[in-house]
């Protein structure tokens, strides 16, 4: 039996856009929950909410036997924590603030096995294999991994054409707030300098015949990026979505 098929990835290579949502709750009944509102990926951020390699395994466990396709974000690109999501069960894995090609190419190898890569070869314990019943998981692995490389500040985006060359990644994510803020607008990634660099950018990756990806918390930022050509397209954010709503609500019936 091989590795099962990534259809992120696939649709990723295919053009078609995908509809997601960032996780940041951190638990597995709230991953259960998103898994249920029919977006086409869900992010389980191990960088900005408090997820250790429990919580993420969980979280994996919980979207399973969901049709949205888990996208882990490690804390940063360090090969050890690559070696433990993928061990864990996740597919594709989101790696932020890359600011050059050598770095990109590390990456790329913490994903694969030897010999053209780094990870190790113990998934037969582990649940990526299914606990042994993925028999064929070592030798089909490499190709159903996806890989997404996010660029978040000047120094990616300088580096970006480079990045765009190196042979293994899947789609490039462009983090607007980081992004905004490293080019002096402070987290005002409307700013027309920052949308005219995020648009760039955008054209540039499409061109590459990469995927581009992006996040945005506001309609108007979601539609212009949609206009833009972002591909993977992050619509919003767990905490926030509960928190606006929740807000609303009191708001509606405390001022009857």
């Amino acid at each position: 039996m091989p590795a099962p098929l990534n259809t992120f990835k696939q649709a990723l290579a295919k053009g078609q856009r995908q509809i997601g949502c960032w996780m940041s709750f951190a638990e597995a009944s709230a991953a259960e929950i998103m898994g249920t509102c029919g977006f086409d990926w869900l992010v389980i951020d191990g960088e900005h909410a408090p997820n250790g390699i429990r919580s993420i395994r969980d979280q994996l466990m919980a979207l399973a036997a969901s049709p949205s396709h888990p996208v882990v974000r490690v804390p940063v690109g360090e090969t050890w924590m690559i070696k433990q999501v993928l061990d864990a069960g996740a597919q594709t894995v989101l790696v932020p603030i890359v600011e050059s090609a050598d770095q990109v190419r590390e990456l790329v190898r913490a994903c694969r096995y030897p010999p053209k890569g780094l990870r190790g070869v113990g998934a037969t314990a582990a649940r990526a294999t299914m606990f042994g019943t993925v028999t064929e998981y070592i030798q089909t692995a490499d190709q159903e991994v996806c890989l997404l490389v996010q660029v978040e500040n000047r120094a990616g985006i300088d580096a970006l054409d480079e990045i765009l060359q190196v042979e293994g990644i899947d789609g490039v994510f462009i983090g607007p707030a980081d992004l905004s803020t490293d080019m002096g607008h402070q987290g005002n990634s409307a700013h027309p300098d920052v949308r005219a660099v995020i648009a760039d950018a955008i054209s540039r990756i499409r061109a590459a015949g990469l995927a581009p990806g992006i996040l945005g918390t506001t309609e108007e930022a979601v539609q212009a990026y949609a206009d833009m050509g972002a591909q993977f397209l992050a619509v919003g954010i767990d905490v926030m979505v509960l928190a606006r709503n929740a807000r609303a609500l009191a708001a509606r019936w405390k001022a009857e």
